[in-house]
């Protein structure tokens, strides 16, 4: 399948995944490349500029398609050293990135001026202007269904993926609710040139995350996720446990006041208790409405191969079939 997105990424599928905090490792990025996506390693992940210099090598060792790097610009407690992170991104001859929360403005002379195509995530179309006018080269449109940062507009797919495509010149992949060849074939459908997919990677064979966190997804519906700091204008939506209700307790108590720091301790250093000791109840995790459709945990290239023979039996058989039906219908009244 060739979409805008396929030829800018040199990729065979439409298919991203999402840089993901303590998921989006080497192994699971050269999974998805291998599989004819786009994998994504994610950059702060990784503690320091060097560490991931080494994660990228480590990556060219697993595979030789493309795949690139997730930095996220978000509010944090400590403030990461941007420009190094870009310069080992450089060096190590990486020439996508994914750039997330807040504006990358600031940051892309320099990527630019290293020959990287930069797809920036954003939850609306207003942002997403504003990243074509800045030089990104894609946009991943990411809904209120989504893992992680939904934005504040709450506005969901089936609205915001149409109004993209009326907007915007540059091409941009949905994401946020997507698991599936459905998924694939209805973002076709709205406009999109793909899909990126987060918490559906997860539940994969090449995660390296502790099978704990792979079988509460697998065993959670759609009705499980929480959204969480919403008061602070951070909002995030997380698998709902034991930890996420305490926080929830917290910013029912404190209500207008509450201040990132009342919640620190049940948002600051949770991923790796959740993803390396499988702790499920140590804090907030960012995780999709998209649980309900994830059913087990097969390998990358299973579900990516999946994926696309479903999409072409979608388009090919059930979709055309209705045009085809109705023509058949058409002749028989004539």
């Amino acid at each position: 399948m060739k979409t805008a997105i396929t030829e800018m990424f040199g990729i065979e599928h439409p298919i991203v995944q999402g840089g993901m905090h303590y998921v989006g490792f080497a192994e699971l990025a050269a999974a998805v490349s291998n599989a004819g996506g786009l994998g994504i390693i994610t950059g702060l992940t990784q503690r320091t500029p060097e560490l991931l210099a080494k994660e990228i090598a480590r990556c060219r060792d697993m595979t030789n398609k493309p795949f690139g790097v997730n930095l996220t610009f978000l509010p944090t407690f400590n403030a990461q050293p941007y420009p190094e992170y870009i310069a080992a991104i450089r060096e190590g001859g990486i020439k996508i990135v994914e750039t997330a929360g807040r504006s990358p403005e600031q940051y892309m002379p320099a990527l630019k001026a290293a020959g990287i195509k930069v797809i920036h995530k954003c939850t609306s179309v207003r942002h997403s202007l504003k990243a074509e006018q800045i030089g990104c080269d894609a946009v991943s449109v990411d809904g209120f269904e989504c893992g992680g940062h939904p934005g504040e507009d709450d506005m969901p797919n089936m609205i915001l993926l149409p109004r993209a495509a009326e907007e915007l010149k540059i091409p941009f992949v949905a994401s946020g609710g997507m698991a599936d060849a459905r998924s694939l074939v209805a973002s076709l459908a709205m406009g999109a040139a793909g899909m990126n997919m987060g918490t559906r990677f997860i539940a994969t064979k090449e995660a390296p995350v502790h099978d704990n966190v792979k079988k509460a997804i697998v065993a959670a519906s759609e009705l499980d996720t929480r959204l969480v700091m919403r008061t602070l204008r951070n909002t995030e939506r997380v698998l709902k446990n034991a930890g996420v209700e305490r926080l929830l307790d917290i910013e029912r108590e404190r209500g207008s006041q509450l201040k990132i720091e009342d919640i620190h301790d049940e948002v600051a250093g949770v991923y790796p208790k959740v993803m390396i000791d499988g702790d499920m109840d140590a804090g907030a995790w960012s995780c999709g409405m998209v649980v309900g459709l994830i059913h087990d945990i097969p390998t990358v290239k299973e579900l990516i191969d999946r994926i696309m023979a479903d999409a072409e039996r979608i388009i090919r058989a059930q979709l055309t079939g209705f045009l085809d039906a109705e023509s058949k219908a058409t002749r028989k009244v004539a």
